[in-house]
């Protein structure tokens, strides 16, 4: 990994010297003279690294060490003189400098001081992976739309993961991602550092899945050798997801109905009550109310799920999203498969959004896997797409210029790149950098075509 360095002194000869040292080890380099300089770039491009001269024209290097500090603490910034002023370098050890060098120093020594440094970051990293990588991956932020209705839904989501004992109930088709909400609502709770175990309902027969979730009693039954806690009981103080819910027998919703009106259980085979805390988020892809109606599940325990009921819109209705996320999608298997695609060409994600996405989401990331293991790399074209999408769309919606009855519904090669331009600056929130590099041309080339785009209309 490249990792940026600013590097801050008034010498200009220092500055050219030590930054050709760095970036012939590969360091991304920035370079400044002066304190206020210092402080305005390391708010602005976020170094991963300071290395920072003690006597600087205005703020000194301490008061500049100081600020940095108090913008980021845990900034990682060695510190350089020219001069032997012991006091100043003992104030810069105590203000959190990583190191000292003196000058003169050789350049081996000062990117010897850098390595170090560096490895220092990589160690900080991995351990905050370590710790934040689940949050990270499920933060309501990294969810990718543009359809109102999920935008509405999500915020409702955001809302009743605060409230940490809340049950909430997600609806929505197989493939849309129940799971993945449900771990965001964990994730963005009070109970984010505790557990949150999962268990799919339909995926176990009833005795297996009581066991499963209340746990049993040594000799509770043939096979039962000792005690076994339930997810339950592993579970305190975090969360338990159960997808699929509509799948319980009648005899476990009764138990399950106790354990959130009375907070209590009784493992198989036991006789003492267990007192839990827990939050429980529920999941289906049935008409719970409809299950209701046919006596197949409990009134009184659907309206203690329903308390926040969340539906996840299928793909089908979410037509602004499909590309958005298939270029998620893209970026996320180019990573995993060290690839290099840039994105899809105007006929490949015309095609991808007249689809119809009968497996949501989960068939989304199977396609574009799948079409990245066959397609030469760069723009996917709409011939390395599976048949299915090939021959099976249903119409969407068209502007007044595409539907008009005197115009021909084809268009010019001009006008397809105009739209997937508009797409792609619309799937990374008009980021042009990110554009253009999926766009597989450079920012400049993006910017010039913009600016003649606007001329001309």
């Amino acid at each position: 990994m490249a990792y940026s360095v600013l590097v801050v002194d008034d010498e200009e000869l220092t500055l050219r010297t030590i930054s050709r040292g760095l970036r012939q080890e590969g360091f991304e380099v920035f370079t400044v003279s002066s304190g206020e300089e210092a402080l305005k770039v390391f708010q602005e491009e976020k170094p991963d690294l300071t290395l920072l001269d003690m006597v600087l024209p205005g703020a000194d290097g301490v008061e500049v060490l100081r600020q940095i500090k108090q913008i980021n603490p845990a900034a990682i910034v060695v510190m350089m003189s020219a001069y032997h002023i012991v006091d100043r370098a003992v104030d810069a050890m105590k203000l959190g400098a990583y190191d000292y060098l003196t000058k003169p120093f050789h350049l081996a020594d000062m990117v010897a001081t850098m390595h170090r440094a560096s490895e220092m970051l990589a160690l900080r990293v991995r351990l905050r992976d370590t710790v934040e990588t689940a949050k990270g991956r499920y933060d309501f932020g990294h969810v990718v739309t543009h359809n109102p209705a999920t935008c509405q839904m999500l915020e409702m989501a955001r809302k009743a993961a605060e409230s940490d004992r809340t049950t909430i109930l997600i609806l929505g088709e197989s493939g849309t991602g129940k799971g993945v909400l449900a771990k965001a609502i964990h994730y963005s709770s009070p109970r984010s550092a505790m557990p949150l175990l999962e268990l799919n309902c339909a995926s176990l027969p009833d005795t297996l899945l009581e066991s499963e979730l209340f746990g049993y009693e040594a000799g509770a039954f043939t096979d039962a050798r000792r005690r076994k806690e339930g997810l339950l009981e592993r579970a305190n103080g975090g969360t338990v997801f159960l997808d699929e819910i509509g799948n319980m027998s009648p005899s476990v919703q009764a138990k399950l109905l106790r354990v959130l009106e009375e907070g209590t259980f009784i493992r198989l085979g036991g006789t003492r009550e267990i007192k839990i805390d827990v939050r429980l988020v529920t999941a289906t892809n049935a008409d719970l109310k409809q299950a209701v109606e046919q006596g197949r599940f409990r009134e009184d325990l659907y309206y203690r799920l329903n308390v926040v009921p969340l539906c996840i819109p299928p793909l089908r209705e979410r037509i602004e999203d499909i590309l958005p996320l298939a270029l998620e999608l893209l970026q996320y298997f180019n990573r995993e498969l060290n690839k290099k695609f840039t994105g899809f060409t105007p006929a490949a994600a015309e095609l991808l959004q007249r689809y119809s996405w009968p497996g949501n989401i989960r068939e989304l990331k199977n396609v574009v896997e799948r079409t990245m293991i066959l397609a030469p790399e760069g723009d996917i074209d709409a011939i390395y797409l599976p048949q299915e999408i090939r021959d099976h769309s249903f119409p969407v919606p068209t502007d007044e210029r595409k539907s008009s009855p005197t115009q021909s519904p084809l268009v010019s090669l001009r006008e397809l790149e105009e739209d997937y331009v508009e797409r792609v600056l619309a799937a990374t929130g008009n980021n042009k950098t990110a554009a253009a590099r999926i766009l597989g041309i450079h920012p400049t080339s993006l910017l010039r075509r913009l600016k003649k785009e606007k001329v001309t209309t």
